[in-house]
């Protein structure tokens, strides 16, 4: 068997015992006893039980973010944020095993990036639509911190309120985000939030330098106002 076809045999055992493992920490003994292989195969390809962990969790989440990439928009960014924090904490829900090494761990790697890239490019869209309250980091912070709670909450046991998670999604949303139509008019700060978001990553040529920053500054003040 080549490399690769190795190391994705290690890592389908390993998935799978995560998945059974019901919170149990997981065994790289039991890993290359699944796998058919021998413990230096395990460390050649992983090089310590943290590297195989780290892997795994970008191996299980990878579909997720996948299906995340595939989701067509529904038109309206603010309804892509709602959808997108249900697909988060069903996810969540579905691979707790998964998303607890990932999230509630500090076990962050590539996967849990890419995930934060998808809120960002969302929000990004909210801002550029003059409905989005603060700032794009800020916001990403915001729903970010409130969705992994309430999901990890809810792994945890944490069932009493089966509508916990809509209910946080809509008080955080509130918070971030306007109901004004895309091309009406909006608060003052979700403008600036939109104009400063719009020239993020092309400044005003007819401005010099010093007026560009002195106007990225006045935005920022009145998004934070």
């Amino acid at each position: 068997m080549t490399e690769t076809g190795t190391r994705e045999r290690i890592l389908h055992a390993a998935a799978r015992l995560l998945s059974e493992s019901d919170g149990a920490p997981l065994s790289t003994r039991a890993v290359c006893a699944a796998a058919g292989i021998g413990a230096p195969t395990l460390y050649h390809h992983f090089g310590d039980k943290d590297g195989l962990l780290d892997a795994v969790v970008a191996y299980g989440f990878e579909r997720h973010i996948a299906d995340e990439r595939a989701q067509q928009t529904t038109g309206d960014p603010v309804q892509d944020l709602r959808r997108g924090w249900d697909g988060h904490v069903a996810y969540g829900r579905e691979y707790p095993a998964f998303y607890t090494l990932m999230y509630g761990t500090g076990r962050r790697g590539g996967a849990a990036e890419e995930a934060r890239r998808i809120l960002v490019e969302v929000l990004e869209k909210v801002a550029r639509a003059g409905r989005l309250r603060v700032p794009v980091e800020t916001a990403a912070g915001m729903i970010g911190a409130a969705c992994v709670g309430v999901t990890l909450g809810l792994i945890s046991g944490d069932r009493g309120d089966p509508e916990l998670s809509p209910r946080t999604r809509e008080a955080v949303l509130a918070a971030v985000t306007t109901d004004q139509a895309a091309d009406g008019p909006s608060s003052p700060s979700a403008l600036a939030v939109a104009l400063a978001t719009a020239l993020a990553d092309r400044a005003p040529t007819a401005l010099s330098e010093a007026e560009n920053t002195l106007l990225r500054e006045w935005l920022t003040r009145l998004a934070g106002a």
